[in-house]
């Protein structure tokens, strides 16, 4: 490697490092969507301990990262599922334009990012079956 490469190298290392530590210092003025107390509790169910506030807050900024993701994933398989609905079902559909996500949908976007959700049929006897038995009306 020529000195001119070796300067390169160690100028864009250097610009690297100052991006990085702007950064760092940008999140300590951020306030993420999902709070520090539950970073700080699911890194310590997991065994990681951090006393770097920084730290907590990129991990913050990557879960909501990761769940924005999926859902707006989802929203498109939602989408995808009702827009193949037959043409004489969509006419009475056009007054309510409302999506309903389901679990199928949530499922298959979590499976793109390597999450397997498994849930199981619910069965019921009874439409009151699950609900607590002071609100049954039988």
């Amino acid at each position: 490697m020529n000195q001119s490469q070796g300067q390169q190298t160690s100028e864009g290392r250097h610009e690297d490092d100052a991006a990085l530590a702007d950064f760092l210092a940008s999140l300590m003025d951020y306030t993420p969507t999902i709070p520090d107390e539950l970073v700080e509790h699911y890194l310590g169910k997991s065994g990681f301990q951090c006393p770097d506030v920084r730290l907590i807050r990129l991990v913050a900024v990557a879960t909501q990262k990761f769940i924005a993701d999926v859902a707006t994933d989802a929203l498109q398989h939602c989408k995808a599922r009702q827009s193949t609905i037959v043409k004489d079902k969509r006419d009475k559909q056009q007054k309510d334009k409302r999506l309903t996500l389901t679990m199928d949908d949530l499922s298959k976007s979590l499976r793109e990012y390597g999450v397997n959700v498994k849930h199981q049929d619910y069965f019921a006897d009874s439409p009151s079956a699950g609900l607590d038995p002071a609100s049954r009306e039988e």
